[in-house]
């Protein structure tokens, strides 16, 4: 009894790997799908990609100046005495 058991499980157990792979292959994007995903991506356009390396530019120089000083802006305003 404990061999059939054991047999039922694993027969269950790849089942549902089986389920969960056909799932995936039914919901993962074609070739097509994935050429279009990769053409809209930031670094496929020069003037998209300069403008993601200054907005990173400026974020990185106000968090440097946030991290040089003093000030603690996380406080806000209500909180001054």
């Amino acid at each position: 009894m404990s061999a059939m058991r054991t047999m039922l499980v694993s027969i269950g157990l790849v089942g549902v790997v089986g389920v969960g792979y056909g799932m995936w292959a039914i919901i993962s994007p074609g070739e097509e799908r994935k050429r279009e995903m990769l053409k809209n991506l930031p670094e496929a356009n020069p003037v998209r990609m300069e403008e993601s390396r200054k907005r990173n530019a400026l974020m990185l120089q106000v968090l440097k100046e946030a991290a040089e000083t003093n000030e603690n802006i996380a406080r806000g305003i209500g909180s001054q005495k």
